[in-house]
């Protein structure tokens, strides 16, 4: 018999093991996934230097005019407001992670980026089945690699999925293995370990748009390529400042400048969608708070109980 593991207190805390025994024993990358864009930006630090991420004419204004740069820059990096508990709450179960030392620091502490520098990479407390992509690394050595992977290995443990067929990996083999986190690491130092998932086998198209059509005409072409790569899919539905918008909207920041305008398009696009083997698996957005997002998202699994089953011959 299969456990599953306990609410956590919202009505989407413990929707995965809510889900029907149908599609808890569909591969994962069929199911529609909710997760966070630049995960862990709810705090950034605006005493501290600029963050590697940034380009040196950036650098450049921050130390020229740091309080007024600093103030600008938190607008323009914070992507979420919630916290990672609030979020796994929320029911988002996919997490975007940037991360780098800090240069001139001793020791090989890293830290979350986008922009500013945020919270350390640090112990969380227990949580459901997650998926933690580690997708860019900036001012990381080869110490500060091994540091971060041993990390991620004692915080995690026994709990962390081995790298292994992407097909094969369905809820109930996550339950029946009492796995609960699985780690993709986008570096060459992780090839060898054994709970280190490949970047390969979690693309993340990034369309890099301002303009919410063109967004939604890269995810539907990339959508289609996905059958063939048999592997996880990220459809980043968010858009990306340019200089020109930061500068048209400098005093309003990311969230009231581009993205609260643009939600209703994109979320539009979202609810019209269908998961399966070539449709959408994990969805990330900015703000998930902002709209019913993360409820939509989960709700899109419905329609694969609505596909009818082959009956035995």
């Amino acid at each position: 018999m299969r456990t599953r593991p306990a609410g956590i207190g919202s009505v989407n805390a413990d929707w995965m093991g809510s889900l029907p025994s149908r599609l808890s024993a569909m591969p994962l990358k069929c199911l529609a996934v909710p997760g966070s864009h630049d995960s862990f930006t709810f705090w950034v630090d605006v005493h501290a230097p600029v963050a590697p991420d940034q380009k040196a004419y950036v650098k450049y204004l921050a130390t020229m005019f740091s309080v007024l740069a600093k103030k600008v820059m938190v607008k323009w990096s914070m992507t979420q407001n919630l916290t990672f508990r609030e979020q796994l709450d929320a029911g988002i179960r996919y997490f975007d992670l940037r991360v780098s030392s800090k240069p001139g620091e001793p020791g090989n502490e890293i830290y979350f980026i986008h922009g500013l520098f945020g919270h350390k990479v640090n112990r969380e407390p227990d949580i459901c089945v997650v998926f933690l992509d580690f997708n860019h690394y900036y001012a990381m050595e080869a110490e500060h690699h091994v540091y971060l992977i041993s990390m991620l290995q004692q915080v995690f443990g026994s709990k962390l999925c081995k790298n292994c067929a992407v097909e094969s990996i369905t809820l109930d083999y996550m339950w029946e293995m009492k796995y609960q986190v699985i780690v993709f690491y986008h570096h060459p130092s992780a090839q060898s370990i054994p709970v280190m998932w490949p970047g390969n086998k979690i693309p993340a198209p990034w369309a890099n748009t301002t303009e919410p059509n063109k967004l939604i005409q890269f995810l539907e072409m990339t959508l289609k390529e996905r059958a063939k790569q048999g592997s996880f899919h990220v459809t980043q539905a968010i858009l990306t400042p340019t200089v020109n918008t930061v500068a048209k909207g400098l005093v309003w920041g990311l969230r009231n400048y581009l993205v609260e305008r643009n939600l209703p398009t994109i979320m539009s696009w979202i609810e019209s969608q269908k998961p399966g083997v070539d449709g959408v698996n994990i969805i990330t957005s900015d703000f998930v708070e902002l709209t019913d997002f993360a409820n939509v998202v989960i709700k899109l699994n419905n329609l694969l109980l609505s596909e009818k089953k082959l009956k035995p011959r």
